[in-house]
Parts: C-alpha cells; sequence; structure tokens
C-alpha cells in the first residue's frame, strides 16, 4: 500500500476546559536517572537497544523482543560520614521476552543482556563499583508464537502493531512542568561535576498552589564526600541554591526549595554510591517517569512501561514516543496554540501507520482561526504517521528517551 493513499482517522477537537496554567492545583514529579526505578528503565532500554543492534549484526534485520520487565531487588550498606560499604549487593533480574535463534543459530541474547546492563549501569551512577556491588541475572524467554509471526521480518514493509495499546502527550510545558524537568537535569548535566557528594538518584515534586511553587528536593548524597553533619548542611545548601536558581529561569512566581526534608543530626540522607538503590530501595520497570520525563497528575497519562518494549512494532512504545513528537510539533509550529493533548491508539494486526484513532484535543488562545489551526495540526500527524518508522530509527541512536 503507498503511504499516499491511506486516509487515517486523524481527529482534531478543540476543547473548552480550563487549561493547566490557569487550575488553582498542579502537581509534577521527576525520577531522576539514579533513582531505582529510572535505573530499571534505563537497563531495559539499554538491552532492547543491544539487542537490535546485535540482531543487525547477525541477522541484518531486528528480531522479536521485549525486555520491559526489569526488577531491581536492594542491597544493603554502610554510609558513613568520609567513608561506608555496600554490605550486599544490589540484584537485577532481566526479564522479557527474545528471539534467541535465527535460522538454526543461537544468538547469545542473555550474555548481550548482561553486558548492556553493566555498561549503562556504569555510565548511570559514576560511584557504583559495578561488578563488585551489583548482581545482573538475565532470564529473557522466547516470545510467544503468534507475536513472532505479527512482527514479521521485512525491513522495507511498514511493521503492524503486536499490541493494542495507546500513547499519549502534552506540549508545551507548563512552568512548573519546566521547572521540575529542568531541575534535575540541569544538576546532572551542570553542577554534579562541580559536587563530589550530590548523587545521581534524585527525585523532584513540584506543587504549585495558585500562583506559588514548592519544590521538594530529595538526592542521595555520597557518604564519602561529606565530613561530618555540617558540611552535610552546606552540601544542602548549595544544592538547593543551583535548584531554586533554575527554576527562576522558568517562573516570575514565587519558588520555595526544600532538599532532603527528612532530615536530623541522628539521621541524614547519605549512601555509599549516590543510589537508594543500595540501601533498601527496590525499582521495576514502567513505575517511574513516562516519555515526557514526567509524572503529571494533571494531565491525561498513560500506564504503559515503554521502557524495553522493541521499537519496530510495539506501538506501546512507538505510540507514547510518536505523541511526544507530534505535540511538541504541534506547540512549537502552529500559531494560537495553547495547548495539545495527542493520543493514539493501535489494534494488534494493524499497520502502525494507520492507527484505530489519531486524536488532537486543543485549547487555543482567542481569535484564533480554528479551521486552520485543524488544517495544520492534520499535516503534521498525518506526515508523522506517514514516516512512523524514524521512531524505530531514533531509539536505537539514542535520539529518543522513555522516561
Amino acid at each position: 500500500m503507498n503511504d499516499s493513499i491511506v486516509k487515517r482517522n486523524i481527529s482534531v477537537e478543540f476543547v473548552n476546559k480550563e487549561a493547566v496554567a490557569d487550575q488553582e492545583i498542579e502537581i509534577v514529579e521527576r525520577k531522576g536517572l539514579g533513582h531505582p526505578d529510572s535505573l530499571c528503565d534505563g537497563i531495559a532500554d539499554a538491552v532492547s537497544v543491544a539487542l537490535c543492534k546485535e540482531y543487525e549484526r547477525r541477522c541484518g534485520i531486528i528480531l522479536h523482543h521485549n525486555t520491559d520487565k526489569v526488577q531491581l531487588i536492594a542491597g544493603r550498606s554502610c554510609p558513613d560520614y568520609g567513608g561506608g560499604e555496600v554490605i550486599s549487593p544490589i540484584c537485577i533480574l532481566l526479564g522479557g521476552r527474545a528471539t534467541g535463534d535465527y535460522g538454526g543459530e543461537e544468538i547469545a541474547v542473555d550474555t548481550v543482556a548482561i553486558k548492556a546492563a553493566k555498561e549503562y549501569l556504569k555510565k548511570a551512577v559514576r560511584n557504583l563499583e559495578v561488578e563488585s556491588q551489583v548482581v545482573v541475572e538475565s532470564r529473557l524467554g522466547k516470545g510467544s508464537s503468534d507475536l513472532l509471526t505479527v512482527f514479521g521480518n521485512d525491513k522495507k514493509s511498514v511493521p503492524v502493531a503486536n499490541d493494542t495499546s495507546f500513547g499519549v502527550a502534552h506540549a508545551p510545558f507548563s512552568e512548573t512542568e519546566s521547572i521540575a524537568f529542568n531541575a534535575e537535569k540541569k544538576v546532572m548535566a551542570e553542577y554534579l561535576n562541580k559536587a563530589e557528594a550530590i548523587g545521581e538518584d534524585m527525585k523532584v515534586m513540584a506543587l504549585r498552589v495558585k500562583s506559588n511553587i514548592s519544590l521538594t528536593v530529595g538526592d542521595a548524597f555520597v557518604s564519602r564526600y561529606v565530613d561530618d553533619y555540617e558540611h552535610y548542611g552546606e552540601v544542602k545548601r548549595n544544592l538547593k541554591e543551583f535548584v531554586s536558581g533554575v527554576a527562576e529561569t522558568y517562573t516570575d512566581k514565587k519558588v520555595t526549595t526544600h532538599v532532603n526534608l527528612g532530615d536530623s543530626p541522628e539521621s541524614v540522607y547519605i549512601t555509599v554510591t549516590g543510589t537508594s538503590a543500595e540501601m533498601g530501595d527496590d525499582g521495576a520497570t514502567g513505575r517511574g517517569n513516562r516519555c515526557s520525563g514526567l509524572i503529571t497528575p494533571n494531565r491525561p497519562i498513560s500506564m504503559e512501561a515503554a521502557a524495553g518494549k522493541n521499537p519496530v512494532n510495539h506501538t506501546g512504545k512507538i505510540y507514547n514516543l510518536l505523541a511526544n513528537e507530534i505535540a511538541k510539533e504541534v506547540a512549537d509550529t502552529v500559531e494560537g496554540v495553547r495547548e495539545v493533548d495527542i493520543k493514539l491508539l493501535s489494534q494488534i494486526g494493524r499497520r502502525i501507520d494507520d492507527p484505530a484513532v489519531a486524536s488532537a484535543q486543543i485549547i487555543t488562545n482567542s481569535d484564533v482561526n480554528n479551521a486552520a489551526v485543524e488544517k495544520k495540526v492534520e499535516r503534521i500527524i498525518d506526515d508523522w504517521l506517514a514516516n512512523v518508522t524514524v521512531i524505530t530509527d531514533m531509539v536505537i541512536r539514542g535520539e529518543l528517551k522513555t522516561f
């Protein structure tokens, strides 16, 4: 079938509802890259990408797999000012499905998966000694026979969906969302190397009540770089100042920042490695951020565990990533759009470029030509769907994140 003659079920609706920025209460959360749930998401995606590359190298095509069932069982540690040690290692179980043979030749999927998981952890948590402080076990099973047939093996044709699922996204970010997202991002990109005591396990919870924003930040400080309780307080103050500075670049509203609120002189948030996974906080794929990088209860949201699902025909991954790209382009390029929610629904066995429905719900500014907006939004959705397979390539190149 030629893409140019596909008549897609695209719906553009102008909704009369209160924009998130106008609501009295807004809650936004971001779990940082070192949070146990985020570690599971990152490992799941790293294993999937590694399998994609191995399949292409060995077979010339990407074979069926879904590595979206990673579980993290926390270890035990004894952090102390100026030192500390991990007593029992973190245990990570790689679950899911992966094709282990092709043309009569066996593929070492478990070996590939374990290597990818360890390499990801080494990059994600700088003070984690992966070889001695983490145990990684792979239990990847073989895919269901019916889903293997749905997957197909023709690189040139548009894949058909191997699940009936939906993807959801919104744009643009509100001020509160921008603060929650960028506070953690900028700490990791700009502040981490200037402050050795900062750990990668950082969570930001943002609450806006009318025009007042409160940020509650939790960060797993690294004990070897914290001399004593007074020094700990200094590290907290410096992190608070940096986060508050980031927040002020996104809003003129009053922002109050709190860091590690549960502290007392007898108990502070220090870890040996910089992640709470070492000392009692378990993790699982799909329990953290959505594909927007945030958890946003004020918005339409999908509970899909997108991380680790194959990027070829699993719409639980593809449509959530695609919805985000569509929403961002609509918000950035279509004049008069104040908010847009994108929802894409697949049907198992139906081509992924032709969803059961592609819905855009839009809040516009006043004095907008709705007909012109509708036409532009329809074109953006249709163009992205016609080229939906670029999402696969973007995932494998590391250009899109599911968390």
